[in-house]
């Protein structure tokens, strides 16, 4: 079997395998945001759902489809985007343990069971503004992210940094940065030409929430509340979410910043593996080298983790680093090439690393929301990981001596 073969088959085969863990139909808490529009005035989020009715009937088999689509392109362009990437140094088994990390991390676990949730679009219009700032198409790219905070304003701690990093990659005149390319003038020119727009808008939707969100609160309960699929609790919770101003929340939940932050369960299981991916891009990229970049990009990597401080759900927030260093990944490929060469070999303490992230992501059970529990026993997890270490076995091989299908 020949080795492209064999890393689409584990790719394919960790996706799979995560996302079947935690699957399910849309919650009422997701069915409720698609199911709010423009129709009493202008609210945060409204903007998806008032696209949603424009070319569908709003009902829960209709968000049924809608999620299942937005998940499955998702997919399918998070997939195509490793595989290429792989592709390009078949033999790094830095990159090919980012992947598989990646692939059966929280983030793909959190995404199947938040099937509906809007943080899905927000993603799909990331890969789309990275393409467009790849193809220096800046003020296209700007007029996307700003469609993004209107969708939904966490679009300011997901899209935007990495966005930003993006940017800064397209832009630097060779491989080696410099804080000083980011003062340049020309590159400055670029960075608020894309981000003027969605920082007005940002400002905007905070301004309005702070002065009249909470006005529309009675409206909007009592219009989920007449919803069939949408119960009372959840009507009242996304209510508040809708309508609560910013200070609100970070009144109500900076308090415990530091403790989800440092001391928490998801500081070990989410925070070693997010750990080994950063030290994966450090080894692929050579950033020795180049160190000030790779501090850039841990600096955005960890930036959604600032939503602690005005959210609760905690697991989920922990699951967003994932995503954003898949992403960075992604931006760094594309402008480094790095010449092919023979495998090189992991040292013992990166092979303990790996090990102890991949049991984090693979075998210990998430909390998940709505009181649900992950699919598979411990002892059925054991035996669907072992094809994985198989799969591994063959690939530490050089490509030249594999037998080519």
């Amino acid at each position: 079997m020949s080795r492209k073969v064999l890393l689409i088959v584990l790719y394919l085969y960790t996706l799979v395998f995560s996302v079947l863990k935690t699957i399910r139909f849309p919650n009422d808490w997701s069915e409720a945001h698609w199911m709010l529009d423009y129709r009493f005035g202008f609210i945060k989020r409204g903007l998806a759902g008032e696209i949603f009715g424009w070319f569908f009937q709003k009902n829960e088999f209709a968000i049924l489809i809608l999620s299942g689509l937005i998940l499955l392109l998702l997919y399918v362009l998070i997939f195509r985007i490793a595989v290429k990437e792989t592709f390009k140094q078949e033999n790094s088994f830095y990159r090919i343990l980012f992947f598989l990390i990646f692939f059966l991390s929280q983030y793909v676990i959190f995404s199947a069971h938040l099937i509906g949730y809007l943080d899905h679009v927000i993603f799909l219009l990331t890969i789309l503004v990275i393409y467009l700032i790849k193809k220096k198409k800046i003020f296209l790219s700007s007029i996307i992210a700003t469609i993004s905070i209107f969708i939904h304003e966490i679009s300011f701690f997901l899209m935007i940094p990495i966005s930003c990093f993006a940017l800064i990659v397209a832009e630097i005149p060779d491989e080696k940065f410099s804080f000083k390319n980011i003062f340049s003038m020309n590159f400055l020119k670029k960075l608020v030409l894309f981000l003027l727009l969605p920082f007005l808008a940002s400002v905007s939707v905070s301004a309005y929430q702070e002065i009249n969100g909470e006005n529309y609160f009675s409206t909007i309960f009592d219009y989920l509340k007449q919803i069939s699929f949408v119960s009372e609790k959840t009507a009242d919770s996304v209510s508040s979410a809708y309508t609560k101003s910013f200070s609100y929340y970070f009144k109500e939940e900076s308090g415990n910043f530091i403790q989800r932050l440092f001391i928490s369960k998801g500081t070990v299981l989410y925070g070693i593996p997010i750990l080994f991916s950063l030290w994966m891009i450090f080894k692929e990229f050579r950033f020795r080298q180049n160190f000030q970049l790779f501090f850039v990009l841990v600096i955005i990597s960890f930036i959604p983790l600032l939503l602690h401080a005005i959210a609760y759900d905690t697991y989920r927030i922990w699951s967003f680093p994932f995503m954003i260093l898949f992403l960075g990944f992604w931006i760094l490929s594309s402008k480094f090439s790095i010449k092919k060469e023979e495998m090189r070999k992991l040292s013992i303490l990166e092979l303990v690393f790996f090990i102890i992230s991949f049991l984090l992501v693979a075998l210990i059970p998430n909390i998940l929301f709505d009181n649900e529990v992950e699919r598979f026993s411990l002892i059925t997890r054991l035996i669907i990981i072992v094809p994985l270490f198989i799969i591994l076995y063959f690939l530490k091989k050089p490509q030249s001596k594999l037998t080519e299908a």
